[in-house]
């Protein structure tokens, strides 16, 4: 059960570049497309599967985010896609990572319910003017930082 990335290992130069927040959104409609931000698909088949950190655990696959919204979204997927990369683009503020597209084979979730990939095939880079433009248009649709667990 490895965390390869088969056949043409790409540069992240060498991706197809996803250019806008909208060309995104037509993408996310694929439920088989996840979300990953890290140093690319030639680091992470060098690096191996994903680890976490604070159990000390190695984890049987890449960690990556779902992309496509769920079944009860009732928003339109421009929101889902917004919300999605700006929830988890921290680490792409690290140490030359950035956030990418891949499929693979989900075989199981991780510590914190994140799907775990393995037989990853990446599929696009994600343009940072797209991150900037998902932060705005998130900020500009949702009610950032209000909690959605109810008060007792």
């Amino acid at each position: 059960m490895g965390t390869s990335v088969h056949g043409y290992q790409p540069d992240p130069d060498d991706m197809p570049l996803v250019t806008s927040l909208d060309q995104l959104a037509d993408l996310a409609t694929d439920p088989l497309l996840y979300l990953r931000y890290s140093k690319g698909p030639v680091a992470d088949a060098e690096d191996g599967p994903s680890r976490d950190h604070e159990a000390n655990v190695t984890l049987p696959g890449l960690s990556a985010t779902t992309i496509s919204p769920e079944p009860w979204w009732r928003r339109p997927v421009k929101d889902w896609v917004a919300r999605r990369l700006c929830k988890y683009s921290e680490p792409a503020q690290e140490d030359g990572r950035f956030a990418w597209l891949l499929t693979g084979r989900m075989v199981g979730r991780g510590s914190d319910h994140e799907p775990l990939l393995v037989d990853v095939r990446p599929h696009a880079r994600i343009a940072r003017e797209v991150l900037d433009e998902a932060t705005r248009w998130y900020h500009e649709r949702f009610d950032v930082g209000n909690d959605s667990r109810r008060s007792a």
